[in-house]
């Protein structure tokens, strides 16, 4: 296992119509490390975010898709790098993340 610090966990928020749908339910859905843990990924979120309080963390790993593009010495094919996401419920009594407030 990597020597991850909290800073390092979360790599960026994911800004889909899903994810901002469960904001309602205090659901924050964030791109981690593949390699983060959910412990770590909990760590990571109330270190980063003041008042927040995680209640649970579900993580989901997405397979690189397969690629190709057709150059002049024909045709290469390839992957995606892998990903990792992790929805983030927060307690009721907890304070929202600021990151996503305008959206």
């Amino acid at each position: 296992m990597a020597d991850l610090k909290y800073y390092d966990v979360i790599l960026r928020p994911v800004i889909t119509e899903k994810s901002m749908a469960g904001m309602g339910e205090k659901k924050y859905t964030f791109l981690v490390h593949p390699d983060a843990n959910k412990v770590q990924i909990r760590e990571a979120v109330e270190k980063m975010f003041d008042g927040v309080k995680v209640k649970r963390v579900n993580t989901m790993n997405c397979k690189g898709r397969n690629k190709r593009r057709n150059t002049r010495q024909g045709v290469v094919a390839g992957k995606t790098a892998k990903t990792k996401k992790a929805t983030v419920q927060l307690t009721q009594d907890s304070k929202d993340i600021e990151i996503f407030a305008g959206l």
